[in-house]
């Protein structure tokens, strides 16, 4: 297990991270592999470069999350493969825009599903498997600024990311103190998908208080220290990894 000289390390420690062949996942998973952890991420499709770091790879396993038998084999077969589950990040989720007025109500089931069932799904075998072993474990659930301040077009997704939080709060409640349960808000962050929009993310330097978008390692750092003993103490948090947030409307004006 980890050593209290070396917090930061994962050594002997089994990590699963859904969403994790691409973006904020994929930077999640790399930086757990170069802590030293066995590593599983999950997807719908297998990446065509596996995710590794440090001269270590992850484990792939196909499955869609939003299935409640999908995510229980999941977690089985990484239980099964690495002899134990410490760390379950849930990751998988987003949202394309979509006007509320005439979004169908498939698309509103499919996005909830996504980001707010689906970790469910995955946090309950999860539990199941933390507190029979020694140590626990730690889920942390990735969420979003949508669920403190919603934007237009993202009403179905703002509503299941503040879902999550409230389910954070709530499992960190209840399973308490073999699992804890923590939730990170994150802001923009410069991905593959969101660089299409907002490009390397400068135009928004003005609106962010660091000055930067945030880049996926900000979220990945975050997720070693709330899966590490220095944050022993830290159960139902929600960590904001978001630069300090948006400005709101009113500062902007004053400010011209």
């Amino acid at each position: 297990m980890t050593s209290p000289d070396a917090p930061l390390r994962f050594d002997d420690r089994t990590v699963l991270v859904t969403g994790g062949t691409r973006g904020i996942g994929r930077a999640i998973a790399a930086a757990f592999l170069g802590a030293g952890a066995d590593v599983a991420v999950c997807g719908r499709t297998e990446p065509d470069e596996p995710v590794a770091a440090g001269g270590r790879a992850a484990l792939f396993v196909p499955a869609d999350v939003r299935d409640p038998d999908a995510a229980r084999a999941l977690v089985a077969r990484v239980a099964q493969e690495f002899g134990r589950l410490d760390v379950l990040v849930n990751n998988a989720g987003g949202s394309p825009a979509a006007d509320s007025a005439t979004v169908s109500p498939r698309f509103v089931e499919r996005i909830v599903t996504l980001n707010l069932l689906a970790p469910f799904y995955v946090a309950q075998p999860a539990n199941a498997v933390m507190r029979e072993q020694d140590g626990g474990g730690v889920i942390v659930n990735i969420g979003s600024v949508a669920a403190h301040q919603p934007e237009p077009f993202t009403a179905a997704y703002a509503a299941a990311k503040a879902g999550l939080l409230a389910l954070t709060r709530a499992l960190a409640l209840e399973w308490a103190p073999k699992v804890r349960v923590n939730h990170i808000t994150t802001g923009l962050v410069r991905t593959a998908d969101t660089a299409q929009f907002y490009g390397d993310g400068s135009a928004l330097a003005d609106l962010v208080p660091m000055g930067r978008m945030a880049v996926p390692e900000d979220v990945a750092n975050a997720c070693l220290f709330l899966a590490s003993p220095l944050a022993a103490y830290v159960n139902g948090a929600d960590l904001a990894v978001h630069g300090g947030g948006e400005p709101p409307a009113r500062y902007l004006v004053t400010r011209q």
